[in-house]
């Protein structure tokens, strides 16, 4: 067959990739506040706290608030991957919804942008007005740090994240939490003791059979990306959909090509560009669990 890729393979292909990618689905895409920009920094705005005043006396003079206004900068990260095709009769491949390649392709990228995610919960963020000051999680929310390591993961240790995020005024809704297959293993072993109640146990147990995705006012998701444990301990998160936002530069870009240096090879390659940064200390909630229990 001709050395030669027709268009409609190229466009089947970059469909394949961007259907796998918006289906299978990176776990933590639209989880979080998502801008799109040209450049490689972006700045999320921040508007603080402010409080009415009382008027008085009438025809009084009006008074001003001075707002409270500060940045997070994010700096974007380009995410690629690439393959070669040697037979040209695996060309035909590539437009099958299956196909390997496709899949490949799709799941890569979607792991790097759920890591963007992950290393943002508690890595230092950039602030002030260029971006030059840093902020570690200790630092941007004191609070927010608890250890479980001396029990297992249980609905009280979960209750107890709630009232975290209720202290610091953080919505009810759009709450998600992020563990390790460990940690939900865990939680539904807590919920058989005789203790607990049943209705707990038959809701966890939902949780971990795929049945249900909500939990104590969270949204679960569950993760084998997280930072691999030292000493057993792992760091598992809850976070408010505002308090975590993504900077898009450019979503997956598919490209197909015949390699002239590579023996006519066809080169299928698949590029994403985005960043990650902690938005809101305050709606963040980090907590330590030793996965041993």
């Amino acid at each position: 067959m001709s050395d030669q890729i027709t268009v409609a393979f190229v466009q089947q292909y970059k469909a394949n990739v961007i259907n796998l990618y918006q289906q299978a689905g990176s776990k933590l895409r639209g989880l979080t506040r998502m801008e799109t920009l040209v450049g490689k920094q972006h700045f999320f705005e921040r508007l603080g706290a402010t409080a009415a005043v009382k008027k008085i006396i009438r025809h009084g003079d009006t008074p001003l608030v001075n707002t409270p206004h500060s940045r997070r900068m994010v700096t974007l990260v380009d995410f690629e991957w690439a393959d070669l095709v040697d037979q040209q009769d695996k060309i035909r491949l590539l437009i099958n919804p299956e196909s390997e390649y496709a899949i490949n392709a799709s799941w890569a990228l979607q792991r790097a942008y759920d890591g963007e995610v992950i290393f943002a919960f508690d890595g230092d963020v950039k602030t002030g007005e260029t971006g030059s000051t840093t902020v570690t999680f200790a630092n941007d929310n004191p609070a927010g740090d608890l250890d479980f390591s001396s029990a297992a993961l249980t609905t009280p240790n979960l209750l107890n994240v709630k009232r975290k995020l209720d202290e610091k005024e953080v919505p009810p809704g759009d709450r998600f939490i992020i563990v390790s297959p460990p940690a939900l293993e865990q939680l539904l072993k807590a919920s058989t003791a005789p203790i607990a109640a049943s209705s707990d146990y038959n809701t966890i147990k939902a949780l971990v059979n795929g049945d249900l995705d909500t939990w104590v006012g969270f949204k679960w998701v569950v993760s084998t990306l997280l930072p691999s444990p030292a000493s057993n301990m792992r760091y598992c998160f809850a976070w408010h959909k505002n308090s975590m936002g993504v900077a898009m530069g450019k979503d997956i870009t598919v490209d197909i090509g015949i390699r002239r240096d590579k023996s006519n090879s066809t080169q299928v390659y698949v590029m994403g560009t985005y960043g990650a940064t902690r938005v809101q200390g305050e709606g963040v909630v980090r907590f330590k669990i030793d996965e041993t229990k």
